[in-house]
């Protein structure tokens, strides 16, 4: 493969992989904080929990689109660790799927917990895509 295509390839995933960390942040630190800042804590839960779950396809399809275009550039190493964020940002939606069905009695849904761990998955997630993109910048 020419050497610019390479170079070209590994740059447009470098920015897709940069836009997905940037919305990851927005999504997981900067709106949360805004939400429970100006809504009441039921809303601002809510509303985090919706944001999660609406923002995580786009979040995975950036790291997905970054991942194929790291492994085009055969940056392979840093194309794997990229399709793994994507498959975590795509698991994170499956998390906060909406329930379906009733809970057998005595049986509470602690929605609290499973935005905690969302938001934490959500974190975790972007440090795995800022090491894509760190892998990515020195070709590995």
């Amino acid at each position: 493969m020419p050497e610019t295509l390479q170079i070209v390839l590994n740059n447009l995933a470098l920015i897709a992989s940069a836009m997905a960390i940037g919305a990851s942040w927005v999504a997981a630190i900067v709106s949360p904080n805004c939400s429970f800042d100006k809504l009441t804590g039921a809303r601002a839960d809510g509303h985090v929990r919706e944001l999660i779950h609406r923002t995580s396809p786009q979040l995975g399809f950036l790291m997905a689109l970054a991942g194929a275009l790291f492994l085009f550039a055969s940056s392979f190493v840093s194309g794997i660790v990229a399709l793994v964020a994507a498959f975590g940002f795509y698991a994170t939606r499956m998390m906060l799927a909406p329930k379906e069905g009733k809970n057998a009695p005595g049986v509470r849904t602690k929605r609290k917990e499973q935005r905690g761990t969302s938001v934490g998955l959500i974190l975790m997630f972007t440090a795995t895509a800022l090491i894509a993109a760190i892998l990515g910048l020195f070709g590995l």
